[in-house]
Order: structure tokens, then C-alpha cells, then sequence
């Protein structure tokens, strides 16, 4: 694949985001990863159009309990850009995280996942149940068949990502999708992996691959998962925020439901919104070290 790789220099004093860059190569592609702390490890997975910088917050506390890996998707942070929308699938994706959890060998892990990384983490996880120990889930889903989706939030979202293409400004959705006022250097850090249009392919691309029908490409893997998941006793926690309009709280109580190890237990997030990690990381990252003690 034909690749644009973001010059270092972009990365240079991003507010918050001071951890040394780690990369693996996946078929030719250089990926990215964040690798900090010491202990069993804690796998982060971001969403659409973030990278591992959505994360920051979170990163510090969690390294001082586990060893922390937090990923860039192919097409996203500081990873290798392939530069046609077609070469981005679901299947890529999911190939990647498991290329990376084997590379790392990573057991006894600790899979986090919010919009998607709820899809990507999930799969892999049910595909590799030996490698891990618990699941947290925020704000995500795995966009069943039911006929609670695709919501109206999505919907938007999907006919906005579809309209613009190449043209999305990262950090104006950001803004969209968190209940907290965005100061510019942080604006800066969501949009700098992207400092040129063509390298936009990958953020173009995951709205696309949404199945909104059961006989949609990538519905079936997912509901293959549902299914796994259902029978699997892995200890689950649901963190759900209680403003997000692609993931409302409903969604959550699902999440709950499908998790057996989650109990139907929902733990609320209040003043938060889509990219609860940016409104909420810190409050969001104590819950899951308290919750991983006890």
C-alpha cells in the first residue's frame, strides 16, 4: 500500500503527551505504539477520529498500577497512513491489534475499548480469549442488527463523515462530540496527525464500514462476537457517560446485559459526552484501577 507517514516534528510538544514513541512494523506499515508503566498489561483502543492521544489523561494513573499499551490505529497518530479509503477494513484493523498483542505477547491483559475500539478490541479479544483477563467498555458498541441501531446520533454523524471525506476537521469534531471548552493546543494535538489532506483516508473511512443492516459487509463478524461474548465469564466493567448521543445511556444498560461478567451493572460518567476519555479520562482511569483491585 501506498503510505504517508506524518514528519515527527508534528508530534513536537503536544500538551500532556510526553511519552516516547514505540513501533512495530505490520505487513510494511510502521504502527505506533505508546508503552508505559510496569505490571500485567492494560490495553488501550481508541475510536474514530481520535489516535492515542485521547488517552493522555488516563496514562499516568494507569502506568502506576500496569504496564500501558495504547495503540494508533493504521491510518491514525503516529501510525503509517495508507492513502486510499478502500484499503481500510475492518478485518485490517483487527489483524493489526492482534499482530501488535502477539508481537508485545501480552497476556492476562486488561482490553479498554470505546467507540471503535469496541468492534476491533472485541473481536480480538473473543478470538484470543487465553491472552485476556478483563474487559472495560466505554461508549461503544458492536452495531447490531437491533432495532435500536443505527440512532439518530449516528446517523448524523455517519451523512457528516460521508459529506466532507478527506475534508474532515478532527478537531471541530472533537469539540462536537465532548462537554468540555477545547483550548487550542489541545485542538492541536487531535488534528496532528493529519497536517495533510490526503492523510485523512483512514478518518473518511470508519464511518463507512458501520454496518447498518444485518446484511451489510463486517455484520455478521460482529454479531459473531455478540454471540462469543454472551457465553464468555470475563469480569467486565461498563463505564458509560451520560451525554453522548451516538451511545446513549441505553446502550450501556445493553452493554451491560450482553457482558455476563458485567453483572447488568452500569457505572454512570455525569457531564460527559461521546470522547468521554477527554471530558472524564482521570475519573474514568481511578474507577478502573479501583475496580481491578477489588
Amino acid at each position: 500500500m501506498d503510505c504517508y507517514r506524518t514528519p515527527d516534528g508534528a508530534f513536537s510538544g503536544l500538551a500532556g503527551y510526553a511519552f516516547m514513541p514505540h513501533y512495530t512494523d505490520f505487513e510494511g506499515m510502521r504502527m505506533h505504539y505508546v508503552d508505559e508503566g510496569h505490571g500485567d498489561p492494560i490495553l488501550l483502543l481508541h475510536g474514530e477520529p481520535t489516535w492515542s492521544y485521547l488517552y493522555r489523561k488516563m496514562i499516568p494513573l494507569l502506568a502506576s498500577t500496569f504496564r500501558v499499551i495504547a495503540p494508533d490505529y493504521l491510518g491514525f497518530g503516529r501510525s503509517d497512513k495508507p492513502l486510499q479509503i478502500a484499503d481500510y477494513t475492518y478485518d485490517l484493523h483487527t489483524r493489526s491489534i492482534a499482530s501488535l498483542i502477539e508481537t508485545l505477547d501480552l497476556r492476562k491483559a486488561t482490553v479498554v475499548v470505546q467507540d471503535w475500539g469496541g468492534p476491533i478490541g472485541l473481536r480480538v479479544a473473543t478470538e484470543r480469549k487465553d491472552r485476556f483477563a478483563r474487559i472495560v467498555a466505554l461508549n461503544t458498541g458492536l452495531f447490531s442488527s437491533s432495532k435500536n441501531w443505527p440512532t439518530p446520533g449516528f446517523m448524523q454523524w455517519r451523512n457528516f463523515a460521508e459529506r466532507v471525506g478527506l475534508d474532515m476537521q478532527v478537531g471541530r469534531v472533537i469539540q462536537a462530540s465532548t462537554t468540555s471548552e477545547l483550548d487550542e493546543e489541545t485542538l492541536r494535538g487531535y488534528e496532528a496527525p493529519w497536517p495533510v489532506r490526503e492523510a485523512r483516508a483512514g478518518v473518511a473511512a470508519f464511518p463507512l464500514l458501520v454496518p447498518l443492516t444485518p446484511d451489510d459487509p463486517n455484520a455478521a463478524a460482529m454479531l459473531h462476537v455478540m454471540d462469543e461474548l454472551r457465553d464468555w465469564e470475563i469480569p467486565a466493567l461498563v463505564c458509560w457517560s451520560d451525554g453522548d448521543p451516538v451511545f446513549p445511556p441505553a446502550a450501556g444498560r445493553a452493554m451491560a446485559r450482553l457482558l455476563p461478567g458485567a453483572r447488568g451493572e452500569v457505572h454512570e460518567v455525569k457531564g460527559a459526552s461521546h470522547m468521554l476519555q477527554e471530558d472524564k479520562g482521570e475519573e474514568i482511569a481511578q474507577r478502573i484501577v479501583d475496580w481491578c483491585s477489588a
